[in-house]
């Protein structure tokens, strides 16, 4: 979907206007019959969800919530290429009423608060503005949220609610420089076109400090792995805040607000919020205690190669693979471990798309015995960061970055 022009270096007016053809409107209703189940083994139980290819622009997806859409990406997928396919890109939208269809010519994005001038800018003039290209992971606050023990309210998702993708677009700092930031200005406040359905429910908006917000880094894109963005992931834009967690990568993109103070609107001061505690990792129970907006996301690691309960040949030594991030610095190194963490092995790295991205590993690691084998992968980052050993626990069920393992059965 969507059109790209090599002369002109990306995205063309004439694909996006291609794209406003395609609806969203059976979003609500359409997926009512699902193909399959799957089990993301979720600790205590209650793992089985449906599968579904009835959502527009996606293909087989794990079925979280159908109203607004939660879809996750099967674990299967992150086995192929390190850049997420489109079509098997999660999806997680904040509030019910979301946008069907968009009108490319009517669509305007606006520029506010502690600027010189506000402005309106169409998409003739974003697409016109110095373009950017970067690689980065794009992960839900909550994704792993289902493995947390004891349990904590909120979407059950497995690993899958994240992607990686390469996002075109423009920097944020061309933007604000357009409207003319005024000295004393403290952070940046975005809010997207996903509407609440209760009156009076605070519109769903997330604010960026003005320093990060004109890093050069952030910015408002586009395009994704190569096309047009998806609608159910944002069309015709969005924010990418490489390095942070998704509840900053604000979709439908329409209001950019320069603020002369911090924001204290519900979803900065009340919602997406973490323990200060080291780790971000309370007692469970835990309920007054000191807490900050979530931010950059910690290094990570997955066995992709190999699946929960898979059984498999002996053989003295087995090939491993999977995939690495490093949050919000680039992957250093990745060790394996067979034997549920005892002996550690050095992964080889493939190549190196971008601090932000996945990276893909890969080693061969010795086999001691038949039964239950525990595979297990750990990484750092270049800031020296490793996975924790342990699991965390907090109420909003955030942040989790532990060593994962896979079980498989060796016969």
């Amino acid at each position: 979907m969507g059109s790209f022009d090599p002369a002109s270096g990306g995205m063309t007016r004439r694909g996006l206007l291609a794209g406003a053809a395609v609806s969203a409107a059976g979003v609500a209703t359409a997926p009512l019959l699902a193909q399959a189940m799957v089990d993301l083994r979720l600790p205590g139980g209650n793992g089985a969800r449906p599968m579904t290819t009835a959502f527009p622009g996606k293909g087989s997806m794990i079925l979280q919530r159908m109203h607004p859409p939660l879809l996750e990406t099967p674990m299967s997928v992150f086995n192929g290429d390190v850049f997420t396919p489109n079509e098997q890109f999660f999806v997680r939208w904040h509030w019910g009423d979301i946008p069907a269809a968009i009108d490319v010519d009517s669509y305007r994005l606006r520029i506010t608060g502690h600027v010189d001038r506000a402005l309106s800018i169409g998409l003739e003039q974003l697409l016109k503005l110095p373009r950017m290209e970067l690689a980065a992971v794009n992960q839900c606050s909550g994704n792993s949220r289902g493995l947390f023990q004891p349990r904590v309210p909120g979407a059950q998702w497995g690993h899958g609610a994240m992607g990686n993708a390469k996002w075109l677009g423009v920097p944020l700092r061309h933007v604000l420089d357009l409207a003319g930031v005024k000295a004393g200005a403290v952070q940046v406040r975005f809010g997207g076109r996903d509407k609440a359905v209760v009156a009076g429910a605070p519109s769903f908006r997330k604010a960026l400090d003005i320093d990060h917000a004109r890093d050069g880094e952030v910015m408002i894109a586009f395009g994704m792995n190569g096309e047009q963005l998806p609608l159910l992931n944002g069309f015709p834009c969005r924010l990418v805040v490489p390095g942070w967690f998704s509840t900053y990568w604000i979709k439908a993109l329409d209001s950019i607000e320069v603020l002369p103070q911090a924001d204290d609107d519900f979803w900065m001061a009340k919602a997406y919020r973490i323990p200060t505690a080291p780790g971000a990792n309370v007692v469970p129970g835990s309920k007054d205690f000191p807490t900050m907006p979530i931010n950059r996301m910690i290094p990570r690691s997955w066995v992709t190669s190999l699946e929960e309960g898979q059984a498999i040949r002996f053989d003295p030594v087995i090939p491993v693979g999977g995939i690495a991030m490093g949050g919000d610095c680039g992957v250093a190194r990745v060790s394996v471990s067979a034997d549920g963490g005892h002996s550690w092995y050095a992964a080889d790295l493939g190549p190196d798309h971008g601090k932000y991205s996945f990276r893909r590993w890969d080693a061969r690691v010795p086999l001691r015995a038949r039964g239950k084998v525990a595979l297990m992968s750990r990484c750092w980052n270049t800031a020296g960061e490793a996975q924790p050993i342990r699991p965390i626990w907090n109420p909003g069920g955030y942040l989790r970055g532990n060593i994962e393992t896979t079980t498989i059965t060796v016969g």
